[in-house]
């Protein structure tokens, strides 16, 4: 806009307040409750601000200062998507355009009389009375883009449109391109403080969306909305008055002042209200994320209550129960078949029973084949009793490459459902499953029910125990099985070799033995093959490893055993690792029924077992038939097999094996090292553990160990 005719142009206000103290004033109680005093807005008055801050952005994004402190002339034009386009405009011609127009016309009376910024940015703040906050903002916002716009629409075609060539003669900015250099420093501060206005303008939108979108979780009287809303009355006070600052400058180039040179107080002013208003920005960034934690803190304690709710409840199917846990942002295929891509929806599942195969990323490749396994089974008998559905607890805070490779490379092994992402399971589902379902790093399956009752908190050791013999897995059918269960070789070998069913069929004396030492391994082995020759028994060794060996270990300890035929192996390591893990499935669902070694056998064996292989000293079971049974620990099992002859003729009279558990007993020395390890934390670990030789109280220790296989 020209200056007026009669008129000088107007002498640059000293924008930012013609007293410095004014920048003090918008923390100031007396001038915020100025600012507050001229607000009265009314419901007749509501305006959808979002597209007109669209079109803004798109004036101001092709209206720029050259990189090169010229003046850059139509290259937004061509480079930028018009936008614009697909916008519809009811907005902005229901009385909109009008009210912009007044906007602009006032603003630019401002500029001409050479006004006080503080009273004619109070003035536009008392004419907007009756406007929210957002839309006061926005609605000057748009009026000074018409302004800025027009100034440089002119200016970047006044050399090559015929029409704006004299308008910008009559406007007195044909020569401004020449003299651009001069006017850089000023035209630099404008738009950086023009890009800090927008940016505290689209904050205060964003607490008006708020307040509107989440006033369920968050109210304007209570904090912490209310302490942020209280600094929205200073930051549109802040806008409007650098709106009307860059349009004072503005002003003095459309007046034909382009051999001006802006003094450098006048541009540190200018540089000066963009530093307020952008701490003003980071303030209320801030406190924006202040809230939005809070409304995330709310949802999710909502969230939580709904999930302890629901599985409180009695339901027609488990629709509800599933949707909770798997699909909360409504993802209506939150599922696939692990070896697939094809997304699956949550209606597969319903009224059937389903295993929540819960784990973290370190679930191992053993645990997917048993599993593979025991849920082929059931199809292979042509029953589909059940469906598992793989939940993969990730934290979404260190989620990269690494960790979605290793979630695509596990759920390629799976033949079952498994969730497409694991961040779709939101961290309320997560705290539910750690604090209710206990879930902590180690594996566990939650049962549930056709009607989504939890059925067993964790399922995997009946799994482990009994496979599919234990469905509907349910924590009454654990109890059902172990009274009907004894210490058995079947028990404790399971299907993992079907070679020692045979043997037991043979009437044969089967030795389980474990140990990670290979010399102890070849004495034991020498002696025993040596005592049941003498014996005139027939014996079968089968190497079980030790629970505590790495993976690699033990391939190579099978290596050395088969290739000098010191006894049978189980070459797979699965076998090895199946037979541990049901051993300490066992101790676990033990634990679960309550037991102890005193007023359960099979407990006692177990833990017996456990604590050999925690020693060094290696450890021998000796079976013959199904129940006949003695144990020891390898170092006193050697020595006494050591001295058979001394037990040869009694062993002849009484039986192999009971003469042996008399020696063993015989032999026993008081003072003995016995270790247990247990994986894992949580509610399998027991308070207390006794000593399965001696009855004393063992003592508690804390063990880290990474093993790289």
């Amino acid at each position: 806009m020209a200056s007026h005719p009669l008129k000088p142009a107007p002498k640059i206000q000293n924008v930012a307040g013609r007293d410095k103290r004014e920048y003090s004033k918008s923390d100031d109680t007396a001038l915020v409750r100025q600012i507050r005093e001229t607000h009265t807005p009314g419901r007749s008055h509501l305006v959808d601000v979002k597209p007109i801050l669209h079109v803004i952005d798109e004036i101001f994004n092709r209206s720029s200062v050259g990189t090169d402190g010229g003046i850059l002339l139509g290259t937004h034009v061509d480079s930028l998507e018009d936008r614009t386009s697909s916008l519809s405009y009811d907005v902005l011609l229901q009385g909109l355009s009008y009210l912009i127009q007044k906007i602009y016309i006032e603003i630019g009376r401002q500029c001409l009389n050479g006004a006080d910024v503080h009273v004619s940015t109070m003035e536009l703040l008392r004419f907007l009375s009756n406007y929210s906050w957002e839309a006061k903002v926005v609605l000057s916002l748009a009026a000074f883009s018409i302004y800025y716009g027009e100034f440089w629409l002119v200016v970047q075609l006044c050399t090559t449109d015929p029409l704006a060539k004299p308008l910008a003669i009559l406007k007195q900015l044909s020569d401004l391109i020449e003299h651009a250099a001069s006017v850089k420093p000023q035209l630099e501060a404008i738009d950086n403080l023009i890009k800090a206005i927008t940016k505290v303008t689209k904050r205060i939108v964003e607490y008006a969306d708020m307040v509107k979108l989440q006033s369920q979780y968050v109210s304007e009287d209570q904090p912490p909305l209310m302490t942020a809303m209280a600094h929205i009355p200073a930051a549109a006070y802040w806008v409007i008055r650098g709106i009307l600052a860059c349009a004072s400058h503005i002003s003095i180039l459309t007046g034909g002042r382009y051999e001006y040179v802006a003094s450098t107080t006048e541009v540190w002013e200018l540089s000066s209200l963009a530093h307020k208003l952008n701490n003003i920005d980071g303030h209320l960034t801030s406190e924006l994320e202040t809230c939005r934690r809070h409304i995330v803190e709310k949802t999710y304690d909502e969230d939580y209550k709904n999930l302890i709710h629901l599985f409180r409840s009695l339901h027609l199917d488990n629709m509800k129960n599933l949707r909770a846990l798997i699909s909360h942002k409504d993802d209506i295929q939150p599922l696939v078949i692990g070896r697939s891509q094809v997304k699956i929806s949550l209606e597969v599942l319903r009224r059937k029973h389903v295993l929540l195969l819960i784990t973290d990323l370190s679930l191992s490749y053993e645990e997917i084949l048993i599993l593979e396994l025991i849920y082929k089974d059931q199809q292979n008998r042509g029953d589909f009793e059940y469906e598992f559905v793989w939940l993969p607890i990730v934290d979404a805070a260190v989620w990269d490459e690494a960790k979605k490779d290793r979630f695509e490379d596990l759920k390629s092994k799976m033949p079952w459902y498994a969730v497409h992402d694991p961040l779709i399971i939101e961290p309320p589902v997560i705290k539910f499953i750690r604090d209710y379902w206990h879930f902590d790093k180690k594996m566990i399956i939650v049962s549930l029910d056709p009607q989504g009752r939890v059925y067993s908190e964790n399922a995997v050791h009946m799994l482990w125990i009994w496979g599919n013999l234990a469905f509907p897995f349910s924590d009454e059918k654990e109890t059902a099985l172990w009274n009907a269960e004894s210490w058995r070789l079947e028990l404790v070998t399971d299907s993992i070799d079907p070679e020692i069913l045979n043997w037991m069929d043979q009437k044969k004396y089967i030795c389980l033995f474990g140990s990670d030492d290979i010399e102890w391994i070849r004495r034991f082995t020498e002696r025993a093959k040596d005592v049941a020759k003498r014996a005139e028994i027939p014996l079968e060794l089968v190497y079980a490893g030790r629970s505590t060996a790495t993976k690699e270990k033990i391939r190579k300890l099978n290596r050395l055993i088969d290739a000098e035929k010191l006894s049978h192996t189980w070459s797979d390591y699965t076998r090895t690792w199946f037979f541990w893990s049901r051993l300490d499935s066992m101790r676990c669902s033990k634990a679960k029924q309550h037991k102890t070694i005193d007023n359960d056998d099979i407990l006692r064996e177990v833990m017996s077992l456990l604590s050999y292989d925690g020693s060094d000293q290696g450890w021998v079971m000796l079976w013959r038939g199904s129940a006949d049974t003695v144990r020891g620990n390898g170092h006193l099992t050697s020595t006494t097999l050591d001295d058979f002859e001394t037990w040869r003729l009694a062993a002849a009279e009484l039986g192999f094996l009971p003469e042996l558990k008399k020696q063993l007993k015989l032999r026993h020395q008081p003072h003995h090292c016995t270790r247990l390890i247990i994986p894992g934390f949580g509610p399998d670990i027991p308070d207390k553990v006794v000593c399965t030789e001696c009855g004393r109280e063992m003592e508690k220790f804390f063990m880290f160990r990474c093993c790289t296989d």
